[in-house]
C-alpha cells in the first residue's frame, strides 16, 4: 500500500483519499480508505523511514568521506493556532501561520538520504548536526562530507562539526573585507579584481583550538558583482534621499542615526562596494584545492531542485494532516517520492513533471467479447517508448 501512495503522489499530489481516485483512473487496484488511515502510523514510525533510508543510501553507494548536502524549508499549515509541534517561526515563504522546519540531507546529485521534521519554531542552524548525527550513527559512517550554505552555520554550528570530527565545505560569511582582498586592493589601485579570481587564506589551527587547519577562499565574479552594485546604488540614493529629507526613513542599512541627525554612512558604503562580486568558503578536508571546493558547493543546486520537486511536482505541504503521526507519514511518503523522482530524471533526462504527463495520457484497455479478453493499447510516441525502455532496463539490474 505504501508503493500505491507513493505512485499517486507522483501521478497526482492530493489527499489519501483523493489518492484512491488517482489510482483507480492509473488502473491500480487498492484498499479502502479506512485501511489507509490505519497504515498511516506505521509510515510515520522511525523504523519505516530507517528502511527507506538504508535502501536510498545503497543507491548512493554511501562510503569514507562521501559528500554530502543539507539544506531546509518550511511548510506552513492553514491554522492560527500552534500544538508544540506546528508552530510559527521563521518561514521561507513569509507566513505568519503555524509551520514545521523540514531538513534534507542528499548526497551531491540532490538525491535523498535522509528528512527529518522539527518544530515551526526552531532556528535552521540547529536541525544540521542532530541531522548528520543520525544519518552517521544509521550508517555506520566515521565521516563524511557535509557541504551548507553560509546561513545554516552559526558558531556553535561550527564548533560542534568540529567536535563530532566532520568533515565540512561550507559557504562563509564575509561581514570585514577579507585581509587578502584588502592586501590585492592596495597593491592594485584603480584595477578591477579579474572575472573567477579566487583569493585563498589559509587558517591554521592552533594546538588549543580543538579543531583541524581550515582553508578560505573568496572568489570574484564579475557578474555577481554588477547585481550586487546594482543594489547598492539603488540603497545608497535612498539613503541620500532619506539624509536631505526628500524621503522618510526607512530600513536602509546605509543611513547613520545619531540623535537627531541623520548622515549616510560612506564607511558602509565603501566596505560594501569592495566586497561586491565576493563570495566566500570555507574547509576542513585535507589538502583542499578552489575548484573542488567551489565545485562541491555548487551542488547545493541539486538539493534545491529536490526541495523544487517536493513543494511543486509532489505538494509536499501537508495541508490535510493534523496530527504528528500524519504529518510524518506525509513525509514519509513524499521522502520515497522525492527519491522515485530523481532517479526517473536520472535515468530518462526528463524532468519529472513531463515524464508524468506525457505518460499520464497513455492507458491499456481491456475488453470483454464473447468470452475473451482482449487487451488493447494506445500506441506510444517514440521518445515515450525510449525513456520507458530505459526505466525497464535499469529497474532491471536493481
Amino acid at each position: 500500500m505504501f508503493r500505491q501512495l507513493v505512485l499517486a503522489r507522483i501521478i497526482e499530489p492530493t489527499s489519501k483519499f483523493d489518492s484512491l481516485r488517482v489510482l483507480a483512473e492509473a488502473g491500480i487496484s487498492t484498499v479502502s480508505y479506512p485501511t489507509i488511515t490505519r497504515r498511516l502510523r506505521v509510515y510515520a514510525a522511525e523504523g519505516w523511514r530507517e528502511q527507506l533510508a538504508a535502501a536510498c543510501a545503497r543507491h548512493a553507494n554511501l562510503g569514507p568521506a562521501t559528500l554530502v548536502l543539507y539544506d531546509v524549508t518550511t511548510l506552513y499549515f492553514e491554522t492560527h493556532e500552534g500544538d508544540g509541534f506546528r508552530e510559527s517561526g521563521f518561514s521561507k515563504e513569509r507566513r505568519l501561520e503555524p509551520q514545521i522546519t523540514v531538513g534534507l540531507l542528499t548526497d551531491a546529485a540532490g538525491f535523498p538520504l535522509m528528512v527529518n521534521a522539527f518544530e515551526g519554531n526552531k532556528a535552521e542552524t540547529t536541525t544540521m548536526v542532530p541531522t548528520l548525527k543520525a544519518f552517521m550513527t544509521t550508517h555506520h559512517l566515521r565521516d563524511v562530507v557535509i557541504v551548507a550554505d553560509a546561513g545554516m552555520i552559526s558558531e556553535a554550528n561550527m564548533r560542534a562539526i568540529e567536535a563530532e570530527g566532520l568533515s565540512f565545505i561550507l559557504g562563509a560569511k564575509t561581514p570585514q573585507v577579507p585581509y587578502p582582498i584588502s592586501q590585492w586592493y592596495r597593491e592594485h589601485p584603480d584595477q578591477q579584481i579579474p572575472d573567477g579570481h579566487v583569493f585563498t587564506q589559509p587558517w591554521p589551527a592552533s594546538p588549543s583550538d580543538k579543531r583541524r587547519d581550515q582553508v578560505f577562499y573568496y572568489q570574484y565574479s564579475a557578474d555577481r558583482a554588477r547585481r550586487t552594485l546594482h543594489g547598492i546604488d539603488a540603497q545608497v540614493r535612498k539613503a541620500e534621499d532619506a539624509v536631505a529629507g526628500r524621503t522618510s526613513v526607512k530600513r536602509n542599512r546605509f543611513v547613520h542615526l545619531t540623535g537627531a541627525s541623520k548622515s549616510v554612512n560612506r564607511e558602509l558604503e565603501a566596505k560594501a562596494r569592495s566586497l561586491a562580486g565576493i563570495k566566500g568558503y570555507v574547509t576542513n578536508i585535507a589538502d583542499p584545492n578552489p575548484e573542488m571546493v567551489i565545485g562541491a558547493y555548487r551542488r547545493l543546486l541539486q538539493i534545491e531542485k529536490s526541495f523544487r520537486m517536493a513543494k511543486s511536482d509532489l505538494a509536499a505541504r501537508p495541508i490535510f494532516a493534523r496530527t504528528r503521526d500524519s504529518i510524518e507519514a506525509h513525509l514519509t511518503i513524499v521522502f520515497a517520492a522525492i527519491a522515485v523522482g530523481r532517479w526517473i530524471e536520472e535515468t530518462t533526462g526528463w524532468s519529472l513533471k513531463k515524464f508524468v504527463k506525457t505518460a499520464r495520457r497513455y492507458r491499456t484497455y481491456e475488453i470483454e467479447a464473447s468470452g475473451h479478453t482482449i487487451e488493447a493499447a494506445e500506441p506510444l510516441p517514440a521518445d515515450l517508448a525510449t525513456v520507458l525502455e530505459a526505466i525497464k532496463t535499469r529497474a532491471a539490474g536493481h
